[in-house]
């Protein structure tokens, strides 16, 4: 592998091979979005029914994501990324096949969530931070971008075609791309692990960061976020047609909300190496509730378009500020465990969020009153953010003096 500018193969390995692992997993998470309207119909189904199934997917795929971050310090984490991909590829590829809700709650549910959880952004960041350790921000903003360029190229190819080849065989072909990257990553990954460093305080144990209030603080922040990131990305699409914007120009609503999302993502990595990950986080819940205020109050074609891809810039600001929070407060040697926790956390209450958008659309008709929610949900992640910003500085100081 030609190695990047400035860096060595190594490292330039490690990136790459995150960039493609979230590139493919990104894309694949994003696409129940782009066939919601066209599923349902055919299947005869409530859009509660595949909400139901998008909402067990992230709590599943979230706990594993926990898991992931213990893997990925005991075992090679190749072999990880590897199995998660495989799993992932069964459970995508055969949703092309559902017939009845209940495979749909196996197939992206279970075995695609496992595998998608296990194949994430949680052991793709502890590898970054052991091999970036002073612009861990940046470099995990990098891996992480693949989300976002996933979702557009994977999204936008897929919606140019998905009139004529049909939802079923877009799951087919995830199945597939799942399954040719797996020899990639066997041959660019290490086979190597690092002895993660000691705690050097009862804060830097599992156990320890549990009982501060500061954690949970972070927890009720990283809820939030993805309450409200997989409510959009899940209806974003169906939303717009609702509101007679054309099918194409919808789902190409979810895919440039990737190309937006590369911006905010790169922005937040590169901010928090310079000024911690706090004035970050603020500016995504800033910008959220300017964008929620506006799309209760205008629901036209460019209103919901500027909304979107608006949106997008926020959907991964958070991400890769995980590791800095967690790092700065209790060190580094529960570090995959914490982040994944927080992950878990971002992921669980996004089921919830796409979950509750599918109840309030069957039972209401219309999406206003969940966005109403997520106003006032932007309103209170501010506020947190703004009072625990001492706390965090002050933590943050004490741990990088021992």
């Amino acid at each position: 592998m030609r190695r990047l500018p400035g860096l060595p193969a190594a490292a330039t390995a490690i990136l790459v091979s995150g960039f493609l692992v979230l590139f493919v997993s990104g894309g694949a998470r994003f696409a129940i979005g782009l066939t919601l309207k066209p599923m349902a119909e055919e299947l005869h189904w409530g859009r509660s029914t595949i909400g139901l199934a998008v909402a067990v997917f992230l709590a599943v795929s979230a706990a594993c994501m926990f898991v992931a971050g213990r893997l990925a310090d005991r075992y090679n984490p190749r072999t990880v990324l590897g199995a998660g991909l495989a799993l992932s590829a069964a459970g995508i590829g055969f949703m092309g096949e559902v017939q009845a809700p209940w495979q749909a709650l196996v197939l992206y549910g279970g075995l695609f969530a496992v595998g998608n959880g296990i194949a994430s952004l949680t052991p793709i960041g502890v590898i970054v931070n052991r091999r970036f350790p002073n612009r861990t921000g940046l470099a995990n903003a990098v891996a992480i971008s693949g989300t976002g360029v996933g979702q557009l190229v994977m999204i936008a190819g897929f919606a140019a075609v998905l009139v004529d080849i049909g939802w079923r065989a877009v799951y087919g072909w995830l199945g597939i791309v799942h399954l040719l990257l797996i020899p990639v990553i066997l041959l660019t990954v290490g086979s190597g692990r690092a002895a993660p460093p000691r705690a050097r305080d009862a804060r830097g144990t599992f156990a320890g960061a549990l009982r501060t209030r500061h954690f949970w603080t972070l927890a009720l922040i990283y809820a939030i976020c993805g309450f409200q990131d997989f409510f959009v990305s899940t209806h974003v699409v169906a939303f717009a047609q609702d509101r007679g914007v054309e099918d194409l120009l919808a789902g190409n609503l979810l895919a440039f909300m990737g190309l937006t999302g590369l911006f905010g993502v790169l922005l937040a990595g590169a901010w928090s190496d310079r000024s911690g990950p706090v004035w970050a986080t603020l500016a995504c819940f800033v910008l959220r509730v300017a964008l929620f205020w506006a799309i209760l109050l205008h629901q036209q074609t460019p209103s919901i378009a500027v909304f979107a891809l608006l949106f997008g810039v926020t959907f991964w600001m958070t991400a890769p500020l995980t590791l800095i929070f967690v790092r700065q407060a209790f060190g580094s040697a529960h570090l995959g465990a914490l982040s994944g926790l927080l992950v878990m956390i971002h992921h669980m209450c996004g089921g919830l969020g796409a979950l509750t958008g599918a109840v309030a659309f069957d039972t209401q008709g219309h999406y206003d009153t969940v966005f109403a929610l997520m106003l006032l949900l932007s309103f209170l992640a501010a506020a947190l953010t703004l009072m625990a910003r001492a706390g965090w500085r002050g933590r943050s100081a004490s741990v990088m003096e021992k």
